[in-house]
C-alpha cells in the first residue's frame, strides 16, 4: 500500500528535478513564449497531454481551487492542496506568473498583471512549437476527453465543431465523459465502435464500456503506436460513472465502470504485443487513478483526467507516473521519457501554463476558430449585464458564479431553494467585466438544461445531499464520482466531510427565514441537469439571462452558509 511519505517524497523529488521553467524566476515580470517552452529534452518520445477543455476555443479566466479537500488516505496529498500551500510544496513564487496559473491566491490582481488563458490558437502554437523541436516521429499527443462540451457553438454543432479543432490541432487519440451526454447515436457517428471508425479522424479508446446485454466492448480499448522507436499502448479509459451521473437514458445500451480486471487484461495484452511503454489515458479521476496505480502492475504513465486538477510534477504511485494537466486549455503537459528494458528509465516533465498574452496564436487554428465562431459572435458578445465582484465556480462547495445561478433559480422560478449541480468547468469573470450570452452559456450549455421547480420534503433534502457528499467524499476512490458538491440557493448546513453517509449533513437552515429545514414539511426547490427523462422546464441559459437582464449590475449573492467540520 502506498505511504503517505511515499508520495510526498516523490512529488517533492519530481518538483525538484523536473521543477516548472521558469516559475521560481517569474515574480514581478511577465512570461515569454520562450519561457513556457523552456525544457531539458530527454530520451527518444515526447507525451503531450491535454485534458477537460470543455469546449473552450477562446482565451478565458479561470480561477483554481481555494478549497479541495481530500479524505481518507488522500486527506493532505496532492492534488488536495491549495493555494500558498500548494505553492509552497512545489516551490513556486507568491506573485510569479506560475502561481497565477496555479492558484486562488491573489487571483484578481494577478489575472490583471498576465492576463487570460488558454485559447485553442495558443494551445496550436505550443504543440507545433514542440513537435517542431523533437520531430513528429516522436511526439505522441493525448487528449484527455470532455473536448466536445461547454460553449455554445459545441452545443449547436452537437460536437462537430470540436472535432475539427482537435483534427487541426494532430490530436492522436481522446476518450470520453461529457462526450457521451451528446447520445448514443451521435458518439458513435463521430468515433465509430470497436469494429470501425467514425466520421472523427482521432481514435477514441474506451476499454471500460461495454454493452449492457452481452457485455461486448462498444469501442477500442487500446492501441499500438511507434514514436522515437518506441512501440506504445495507450488505453482508452471513459469516465466510469457516466450512466450515473449525466443522464442514462442517453446512453441506454452502454455500461460504464472502472472494471479494473478488464484494465490489467488490456495491459497484460499490451505488454504480450510488445508494448515497451503502456500508457492509461484515464478519465477516472485523480483518487481513483492513484489507487488504480497500487492495484495494476504494468502501467508505465496514467495520464489523468475529470477532476480538473493541475500538478507541476507527476506523482509517482510504486513504477506509475500520474500527470495531471488541468482544464479548459489552460494547460498543456510535456512528459519526454526515456525508455529502456520496456520501462521508464528516466524522465523530464513540464506543465507548461496557456499564457494567451505570452503565446503567439496560430493564424490557421485562429482562422478556424474565427470560421466556427463568427456566424454566432454578434450574438455571444452581447452583453447582458456587468458584474462587480469576481465570479468563478470551482471549489468543493460552492464558487460565486453558482451563487448567481442559484439566485436567478430562486427569483424566477418562486422558490424557497435552489439547487445547482457541482460542475467544474465554466469560466471565471473579474470586477467590471461584461457578462456575455458567452459567458453564460460556458457556464450552462449541455444537452439536459431544463430548470425543474418541484414540492420536496426536509427529509428528502437532507437525503440528496448525503447521496451527493457521498459520491464526493467517500473514503474509497472507486466510490467517488468526481465533481463538487451541490451547490444551495437559499439553504445553508454544516457537513463533516469524514462521517459515513447518513451522518456527514447536519443543522441544515432556511436562510431566508433563519429557521431550520423541518424534515416532514414541504420547501419549493428549482434546479437544473436532473438526469430524470422528460423534466419539464426553460433552459437554464434563458432562465440567467432573464435575471441579468433585469438586474444589469451583478453584486453579490446572499451566501447560503456552509460550515465544514473534519473528524
Amino acid at each position: 500500500m502506498l505511504s503517505r511519505r511515499d508520495v510526498l517524497q516523490v512529488a517533492l523529488a519530481a518538483a525538484a528535478v523536473a521543477g516548472w521553467p521558469g516559475a521560481a524566476r517569474s515574480q514581478g515580470r511577465a512570461a515569454r513564449q520562450d519561457d513556457l517552452l523552456q525544457f531539458r529534452a530527454k530520451g527518444q518520445v515526447t507525451l503531450l497531454h491535454m485534458a477537460d477543455c470543455h469546449a473552450q476555443l477562446k482565451p478565458i479566466y479561470y480561477r483554481e481551487p481555494s478549497i479541495n479537500l481530500g479524505v481518507g488516505e488522500a486527506n493532505g496529498l496532492p492534488p488536495h492542496l491549495t493555494g500558498t500551500a500548494l505553492l509552497e510544496r512545489f516551490g513556486i513564487d507568491a506573485g510569479s506568473w506560475g502561481a497565477y496559473a496555479l492558484a486562488s491566491v491573489d487571483f484578481e490582481r494577478l489575472a490583471h498583471d498576465y492576463g487570460r488563458v488558454g485559447g485553442i490558437d495558443r494551445m496550436a502554437t505550443l504543440v507545433k512549437a514542440i513537435r517542431g523541436e523533437r520531430g513528429a516521429e516522436r511526439t505522441l499527443l493525448i487528449d484527455g476527453g470532455d473536448a466536445l462540451q461547454g460553449s455554445y457553438t459545441a452545443l449547436q454543432s452537437r460536437g462537430g465543431d470540436m472535432v475539427r479543432v482537435i483534427e487541426a490541432l494532430g490530436v492522436d487519440t481522446t476518450t470520453g465523459h461529457w462526450e457521451f451526454t451528446l447520445g448514443a447515436k451521435r458518439v458513435s457517428e463521430l468515433f465509430g465502435d470497436v469494429n470501425a471508425r467514425g466520421g472523427a479522424g482521432v481514435d477514441f479508446l474506451a476499454g471500460n464500456v461495454v454493452e449492457t446485454d452481452f457485455r461486448e466492448p462498444v469501442f477500442r480499448a487500446w492501441r499500438m503506436y511507434e514514436r522515437g522507436g518506441v512501440r506504445i499502448a495507450v488505453i482508452g479509459q471513459a469516465f466510469p460513472y457516466t450512466s450515473v451521473a449525466n443522464p442514462g437514458w442517453l446512453v441506454p445500451a452502454w455500461s460504464f465502470g472502472i472494471r479494473e480486471e478488464t484494465v490489467r487484461r488490456h495491459v497484460t495484452a499490451a505488454r504480450a504485443a510488445g508494448a515497451d511503454l503502456v500508457v492509461l489515458n484515464s478519465h477516472n479521476g485523480f483518487d481513483v487513478d492513484r489507487k488504480l496505480a497500487q492495484r495494476v502492475e504494468g502501467i508505465d504513465v496514467i495520464l489523468t483526467a475529470h477532476t480538473h486538477d493541475a500538478l507541476p510534477a507527476p506523482i509517482k504511485v510504486r513504477r506509475t507516473l500520474l500527470v495531471a494537466s488541468g482544464s479548459h486549455g489552460k494547460f498543456l503537459s510535456r512528459l519526454d521519457l526515456e525508455v529502456k528494458d520496456r520501462g521508464i528509465a528516466d524522465f523530464e516533465y513540464a506543465l507548461i501554463p496557456v499564457l494567451s498574452d505570452a503565446v503567439a496564436p496560430d493564424p490557421d487554428m485562429a482562422a478556424l476558430v474565427e470560421e466556427i465562431r463568427s456566424p454566432h459572435e454578434a450574438m455571444l458578445s452581447t452583453e447582458l449585464a456587468r458584474t462587480d465582484h469576481l465570479l468563478y465556480r470551482r471549489g468543493n462547495f460552492g464558487g460565486t458564479l453558482d451563487d448567481l445561478i442559484c439566485t436567478a433559480l430562486i427569483e424566477e422560478r418562486d422558490a424557497d431553494l435552489s439547487f445547482s449541480p457541482g460542475f467544474r468547468w465554466g469560466a471565471s469573470l473579474l470586477p467590471g467585466q461584461a457578462i456575455t450570452w458567452d459567458d453564460v452559456y460556458n457556464a450552462t450549455a449541455m444537452t439536459y438544461p431544463n430548470v425543474y421547480r418541484v414540492t420536496m420534503r426536509g427529509n428528502a433534502i437532507k437525503a440528496i445531499l448525503e447521496d451527493v457528499a457521498d459520491n464526493l467524499f467517500n473514503a474509497d476512490p472507486y466510490y467517488q464520482q468526481g465533481g463538487d458538491m451541490v451547490r444551495t440557493g437559499g439553504l445553508g448546513y454544516t457537513i463533516n466531510v469524514d462521517q459515513p453517509i447518513g451522518r456527514r449533513i447536519q443543522d441544515m437552515t432556511l436562510v431566508k427565514t433563519g429557521h431550520p429545514i423541518e424534515p416532514a414539511r414541504d420547501y419549493i426547490v428549482a434546479g437544473w441537469a436532473s438526469v430524470q427523462e422528460g423534466t419539464q422546464g426553460p433552459p437554464v441559459w434563458d432562465l440567467v439571462t432573464r435575471y441579468l437582464q433585469r438586474r444589469q449590475v451583478v453584486v453579490p449573492a446572499p451566501l447560503a452558509p456552509v460550515k465544514v467540520v473534519r473528524g
